[in-house]
């Protein structure tokens, strides 16, 4: 049974109100009631109260009592969400009730008015009908008359007079009801039945029958009551109270404000307008953005100060009159100046140091050129970011830094609108702000690594700031402003072009950065890392000599990177070993030569032993060429065969084109049997298994093609693959040798791993010219057409 709306009155008033038969006695009680099992509510004694009645059985209680004497018990249940409650899911103690008012509805419901009349005790349930049936016991209350249970119904009065006050849900009714009751039971029922109390609180007051217990428990939950209805009204008066404040406060100073005008005395913000109108006509503003300004400037002279969008139109305005419309700085167009600082602070880089130049010459001859979007590409620590840093130096412009990496709103570009709360331009035009500069060379570090989510994708955003043709007219959400990109030398740097948006990498000027030669490490080190590294840890060059040898042992034995980034960590290593060695001699002054052997002293155990090409003593082995992200490498290509079905079995964490060039290398060979003395009559017989040792390392692409049939080759003719021989090549069934990329990096590692003759495809001639010198001269090339040609320049001979 659910109460739709509940309202306690009196018996008496009750008896007025409902079109119901006369009151009557508990003598005239028949022996057994209808139980009906309420959900939610607790009826006592003397309580009208509303139900709304919804099952099957309750609906045919409701009916059977109408027609007869209207009397029915009504008793909690332990459980709400039971409809229809068995004898055990129903409390022992309820209440008479009488049913006054009836309200049927067309969906079937009923709405009824009961009137609580004695506490029960239900006893014997009879044998299933359509509804509850039961024996009863009448409770009568155990009253006394004593002095304390006076003091405390007085007591109770007192409390509830505080919480009628207080409250706001008693209605007028029940509250001069409960003041003029003097019985305590009576007091108690009413008080319990509408006090804001949990239904398992009002059935243990329901089942009290001492009067003086029932007001003892009834007494701390008045008290209860009335600190949470204290408390409540003190914080809607605090609340109340601010809200009074503001109110008063913007009225008071409107009211200055009109004083202020009246007597002619200048208005307390007229100085901060005045100032703003100043530098709005002071600015190098274009048009359209000036335009924009005096309106906005017009709309914050009409708000007052409290308003909340005063500030945002206030924050607006600063923005536009703090950038860099038009404001730049002078380009030194000095080729030959610019030359020098880029060879001062760069070693080697011929072609990037070309462009940049080709750029100088352009621009001193136009005077004015749109940005070209330069994008460099290369393994971690070959110096793309300090690159940005020398060509502003070169220039002469100011220089910034973003890093785009981990950036996964499109708001960091565009910036958020103005209708959000804390909203601000993108970081293009934050940096534009911090530099004061419309001409900077601004570094968009690590493009690669630009993500996407729910929120937006920043690489689409950088289509319009990236593409000369768009980026004059850059609008950012905050300002809603055209803001001229194009005087702007963007510089992206990005370790490799595959994660990078297609749109976007079509708007790049591609420039790869390659990886280091040994030669080209030393002289890096010679030359910037130790100087630097020296001056960082308080040192001189006369404090500390570091050798060629020990820059070699460095490069050689304690890194193996394409840049120089652990170079510079190990330079720093021995600084500080120095350091303290220094310090350590009390003031003696001394030069701290280091030797290969202290190094070892110092650093440890070499972790990269020099090595040579693993000297291949079984068939079924080649040593392949790999690219990275972070340089070259060399791999080695194992092969096996023994009695199967004719499998083919490919370990070693395989990627599925690397997988296919080995379907392809098997397929080559099986048609080429004869041709190439290859033993595949059996090959039904037999299983092949390639594997590719650092298993836990992905591997993918065509290139290690040439070696896979290589090593297969070996394995088939019992011939050794020679040990100084590295391949690199993509195949095809024809046997033709196909065109591979990366060929610098992978050069530069066979020349590391003491490679001394690589085998290429013919294809990639023009990138061996991209090797250095020193290295074409360290390495013997075989250029190939056909897979038959590498087979034979690579097995060694019978």
């Amino acid at each position: 049974m659910t109460p739709p709306e509940t309202e306690f009155v009196s018996i008496s008033d009750a008896a007025e109100k409902a079109d119901a038969p006369p009151r009557i006695s508990s003598r005239s009680l028949p022996d057994s009631l209808p139980i009906l099992g309420l959900s939610d509510i607790v009826i006592f004694p003397g309580a009208v109260v509303p139900l709304l009645v919804e099952t099957g059985p309750s609906l045919k209680l409701i009916d059977d009592i109408v027609a007869g004497d209207r009397l029915f018990g009504a008793v909690l249940q332990r459980k709400a969400e039971i409809a229809e409650p068995a004898p055990e899911d129903l409390y022992e103690v309820g209440c008479v009730s009488r049913l006054s008012k009836m309200v049927k509805f067309p969906d079937g419901t009923v709405r009824v008015l009961v009137e609580g009349l004695w506490r029960i005790r239900v006893k014997k349930f009879e044998p299933p009908a359509p509804y509850l049936r039961a024996g009863y016991e009448l409770l009568q209350d155990e009253t006394e008359d004593s002095v304390e249970l006076q003091a405390m119904l007085r007591n109770a009065h007192k409390q509830f007079e505080e919480i009628a006050r207080l409250s706001t849900a008693l209605s007028d009714q029940v509250k001069i009801t409960a003041l003029n009751t003097e019985h305590p039971g009576h007091f108690a029922d009413l008080i319990a039945a509408n006090l804001n109390l949990s239904l398992e609180d009002r059935q243990k007051l329901l089942e009290t029958i001492s009067v003086r217990e029932r007001l003892q428990k009834l007494l701390p939950m008045l008290n209860r009551e009335q600190e949470v209805l204290t408390l409540s009204s003190k914080i809607q008066n605090d609340v109340s109270s601010s809200i009074a404040k503001t109110q008063r406060d913007f009225f008071l100073r409107e009211q200055m404000r009109a004083i202020q005008r009246e007597l002619g005395d200048t208005d307390a913000n007229a100085g901060e307008a005045k100032s703003l109108r100043e530098k709005i006509e002071r600015a190098v503003l274009p048009d359209e953005v000036r335009k924009v300004a005096q309106q906005e400037m017009e709309r914050l002279s009409q708000m007052p100060p409290a308003a909340a969008e005063y500030t945002v139109a206030r924050n607006y305005l600063d923005w536009i009159l703090n950038l860099p419309w038009e404001k730049t700085t002078e380009d030194k167009l000095d080729l030959k100046a610019a030359e020098k600082v880029l060879n001062e602070q760069h070693f080697g880089l011929p072609k990037i140091k070309d462009r940049l130049l080709e750029f100088l010459a352009v621009l001193k001859r136009r005077k004015q050129i749109k940005g070209p979007i330069l994008c460099l590409v290369g393994p971690p620590g070959v110096g793309k970011t300090s690159l940005g840093k020398s060509l502003a130096d070169a220039l002469g412009r100011k220089f910034a830094r973003i890093s785009l990496g981990g950036m996964r709103d499109e708001a960091e570009i565009r910036g958020h609108r103005r209708t959000y709360v804390g909203a601000m331009p993108g970081r293009i035009i934050q940096t534009l702000r911090r530099i004061e500069s419309c001409n900077p060379v601004i570094l968009l570090d690590e493009l690669d690594k630009v993500g996407a989510d729910f929120r937006g994708d920043p690489a689409a955003a950088l289509l319009e700031v990236l593409d000369p043709a768009q980026n004059h007219t850059f609008t950012d959400h905050y300002l809603d402003l055209p803001f001229d990109l194009s005087r702007v030398l963007f510089i992206a740097t990005a370790n490799w072009l595959e994660p990078i948006h297609p749109a976007l990498r079509d708007r790049l000027e591609v420039i790869e950065l390659p990886s280091y030669t040994e030669s080209e490490k030393l002289q890096i080190a010679k030359r910037f890392l130790v100087p630097r590294q020296i001056e960082e840890h308080g040192l001189t060059r006369k404090d500390v000599k570091f050798s060629d040898a020990v820059l070699r042992k460095l490069i050689r034995e304690y890194t193996r990177e394409a840049g120089v980034r652990q170079l510079e960590r190990e330079i720093a290593a021995l600084s500080r070993k120095a350091a303290r060695k220094i310090i350590s001699r009390n003031g003696e002054a001394k030069t701290v030569k280091l030797d290969t052997k202290e190094v070892e002293r110092y650093l440890g155990h070499a972790p990269f032993i020099p090595e040579t090409a693993e000297k291949i003593t079984e068939y079924g082995i080649a040593t392949g060429l790999a690219w990275t992200p972070v340089g070259g490498e060399i791999l080695f290509i194992e092969a096996t065969r023994m009695r199967g079905r004719g499998q083919l079995i490919l370990t070693g964490s395989l990627g599925d084109v690397m997988k296919e060039s080995a379907q392809t290398a098997v397929s080559y060979l099986r048609s080429q049997a004869k041709k190439l003395n290859v033993e595949m009559d059996d090959y039904a017989k037999f299983d092949l298994h390639i594997h590719v040792p650092a298993g836990a390392t992905p591997k993918d692409g065509p290139s290690a093609g040439v070696t896979l049939v290589v090593a297969l080759a070996s394995l088939l003719t019992r011939r050794r693959v020679r040990s100084d021989v590295a391949l690199t090549g993509e195949i095809s069934l024809r046997g033709r040798v196909l065109r591979v990329g990366g060929v610098k990096e992978k050069v530069l590692a066979a020349e590391r791993f003491g490679v001394k003759q690589v085998i290429l495809p013919e294809g990639n001639k023009s990138d061996w010219l991209d090797v250095p010198t020193e290295v074409r001269a360290k390495l013997k090339v075989h250029f190939v057409r056909q897979i038959s040609e590498a087979i034979q320049l690579a097995l060694e001979a019978k």
